[in-house]
């Protein structure tokens, strides 16, 4: 283990960090707890220090905790419980700090909560276990004031050779001085805090300063390798966010492993599960987006009541712009456009300012890819450097304060100085998604040079949206020129001159704009066999019978909770339904034929072999996933000679959504390789004379190099 902090250096760090001001009601907490994992049991105290004038309070506490008051003039009376939550109310009697002492039990076991069909997520309310701790604002281990915020100090007594971490500077590592066999570890945090955190474990620290604050990597067990992957990585981008958003707002930023599988970003830490966190493409994807909420969500905090900005403009700033600088974003972007196509049917769509959080696909298509898709539509509209200026003004102007999408038109209004409401109000209050279309393109010379035009429109049923639609000429010769139709309206004109004869005219064909695919545009993929409202599972009656339960397994799971899913053998229907999504699962299922008749010449397929082709690789000894569309009705084909392997490949698959073919190998199992089918011909693209290659699109600058 490395060695912690002197207790010196954690309070210049303290006094470095800005102190930023708060509208919000501030609780001072000065807590000492006793933690005894063996048992579950927690004892705890907390000075507290009241907002001025605060004549009653209202707060949570853990049902079995029994708080009293210890020191200072007040009155406490339980007032009511739900589930695991009592509710209290404590009068004080004068203006000075109240010191109040409770203690019990906290332990509950893991939840599995479902996330959309095959997919389920684990959360726990929050326990103290004899081989870790958790313990949250939900938990309600201290008094958790609603509409309050917090600054703490913690001092945590825990057995020899524990540690426990909260958000804040710290650890600060003792020898308890009362007992040899445990330790005492400090924690504080002067910044409002929405809630305040305790992990604790026997965990290995490795610490190290960077420029801009410390970085930190907890495991459970000692990994040097697998911290010094971690440690520069997060220098890395405290370094971009600070330099292109503002100051970090935290003394380190910590990796944490957890003990079960999950995603966690806290203020100034990320609580990350034993395989994620040692996945080699976790650094670069899931890792960036829990730092970068530091800043949006941890650093400016989400009022629900007025939508979960926080998630969309994360995922765009980590996810979007980490595949922007790999020159992936219109990939990026068109998978967003096909997630919101795939799981978000009838009743499933609602506005983004409605968003509170992820519970599926369909709310992660909306609250998530929807949501960044409308920054990415601001930032074309405004400019790199107008969109860079407002998100700084809205960090600078509401750290530490809970805030709706309301702030959010107030800083990009103030930052491009003019009204954006219609924008907001369609793109936030509003469901549903434009659908464009191209007409009436017509060329001609015209002297010396060349007169293109057409119409772009906005064909959906309902009302028009506030759009900047990109609308690329190709000549032959020479770079594409590139337009901005402006497109409030139901349709729009738009026209130019080349200096030599067009060749193509592609409306959004770098996918910049949130709208319908249109057809061509997003070929099949699991995604869409994951999404689909209704489905048939078709078992093999004929496979050995230990392949034959994992099939049914794997079935039953995959339909578990999806009422419009349902489960046949193959030898108990005489055709496939032609109106509904189809999952066939085994080698040995007598409707393979039907996937092999849609082939096309994109995938060969050899039973007898146990082998895939797929363009000139040919894959052996696998267990391939295939995906295919007839009539627009897509299918879907898993097999595999391992009965073993049946569990991985239904917790896995549902993981790879955009993917329209993979393979993978062994019994874990191991994914070997996937890929996604060619796009056909969007009818969003109108070719003039022959066709013929055509230049690239030049490169665009991401948002690193907007900055100011």
């Amino acid at each position: 283990m490395t060695k912690p902090l002197p207790r010196l250096l954690l309070l210049l760090v303290l006094a470095a960090l800005p102190i930023w001001v708060c509208a919000d009601p501030i609780l001072s907490h000065d807590l000492t707890v006793e933690l005894d994992p063996a048992s579950g049991a927690l004892q705890a105290s907390d000075q507290l220090t009241l907002p001025a004038d605060t004549r009653m309070l209202t707060f949570s506490l853990h049902a079995g905790l029994a708080p009293r008051v210890e020191d200072g003039a007040a009155r406490l009376e339980r007032i009511g419980a739900q589930g695991h939550i009592q509710r209290w109310q404590l009068q004080p009697d004068g203006d000075g700090p109240i010191t109040m002492r409770w203690g019990g039990t906290i332990r509950h076991g893991l939840e599995e909560v479902g996330d959309g069909m095959g997919r389920a997520r684990t959360q726990s309310i929050g326990s103290i276990d004899p081989d870790s701790v958790l313990l949250d604002g939900w938990t309600a281990w201290y008094p958790v004031v609603d509409g309050h915020l917090n600054r703490f100090q913690l001092d945590v007594g825990l057995p020899k050779g524990w540690l426990a971490l909260s958000q804040g500077a710290g650890p600060d590592v003792d020898t308890d001085p009362t007992s040899p066999e445990r330790s005492r570890v400090r924690w504080r945090e002067d910044q409002p805090q929405d809630e305040i955190y305790l992990i604790a474990g026997t965990f290995t620290l490795y610490q190290r300063p960077t420029a801009v604050a410390e970085a930190q990597a907890w495991l459970r067990q000692p990994d040097p390798a697998l911290a010094e992957r971690y440690l520069p990585v997060t220098a890395e981008y405290l370094k971009r966010y600070s330099d292109l958003i503002g100051p970090y707002p935290y003394a380190k930023f910590a990796l944490v492993e957890n003990t079960w599988e999950s995603g966690y970003g806290m203020p100034s830490f990320t609580l990350l599960g034993p395989r994620v966190l040692r996945l080699p493409f976790i650094l670069h994807t899931s890792y960036p987006h829990e730092i970068l909420h530091n800043w949006w969500g941890n650093g400016v905090y989400i009022d629900y009541a007025g939508g979960n900005w926080s998630e969309g403009l994360t995922a765009y700033l980590a996810d979007h712009l980490n595949a922007e600088i790999d020159g992936r974003g219109p990939e990026y972007r068109r998978g967003q456009l096909r997630a919101y196509a795939d799981y978000v049917r009838d009743g499933k769509d609602f506005p983004i300012r409605a968003f509170r959080g992820r519970h599926g696909d369909a709310s992660q298509a909306v609250g998530y890819g929807k949501t960044l898709m409308v920054f990415h539509m601001l930032r074309e509209r405004l400019g790199d450097a107008v969109f860079v200026d407002a998100l700084r003004r809205f960090y600078a102007d509401n750290r530490f304060k809970a805030v709706g999408f309301d702030a959010l038109q107030t800083a990009f209004e103030q930052a491009a100085g003019h009204d954006l409401d219609s924008f907001f109000h369609d793109w936030t209050e509003r469901t549903g998604a434009p659908e464009l279309a191209l007409s009436d393109v017509s060329a001609f010379e015209d002297g010396d040079g060349w007169h293109v035009r057409g119409i772009v429109a906005q064909v959906q049923q309902g009302d028009p949206y506030p759009l900047q639609v990109p609308v690329v000429v190709h000549a032959s010769a020479g770079d594409p020129l590139r337009l901005q139709v402006p497109l409030d309206g139901r349709s729009a004109t738009f026209e130019t001159r080349l200096p030599g004869p067009p060749v193509r005219v592609a409306v959004d064909p770098e996918f910049d704009t949130f709208r319908a695919l249109a057809p061509g545009e997003s070929p099949v993929s699991l995604s869409r066999l994951f999404g689909a409202e209704q489905g048939v599972i078709v078992l093999p009656s004929q496979d050995l019978e230990p392949l034959r339960q994992g099939w049914r397994a794997l079935a039953d799971a995959w339909a578990r909770g999806q009422d419009g899913w349902e489960v046949v053998a193959d030898d108990t229907i005489d055709q496939l339904p032609p109106d509904r999504a189809i999952w066939l699962l085994g080698w040995h299922n007598r409707f393979l034929g039907r996937l092999l008749d849609s082939a096309n010449g994109r995938f060969g397929l050899a039973p007898a072999g146990r082998a895939l082709l797929i363009d000139d690789d040919s894959f052996v000894d696998i267990s391939p996933v295939l995906t295919t569309a007839i009539d627009g009705q897509p299918i879907g084909f898993v097999a595999t000679d391992f009965p073993a392997a049946i569990p991985g490949l239904a917790r896995k698959l549902p993981h790879y959504g955009k993917y329209g073919w993979l393979t993978f190998t062994g019994t874990t199992p191991d994914n070997q390789a996937k890929g996604e089918w060619p796009p056909g011909e969007s009818t969003l693209v109108h070719w003039i004379g022959d066709r013929r290659h055509i230049a690239p699109l030049p490169e665009r600058p991401t948002l690193i190099q907007a900055r100011p």
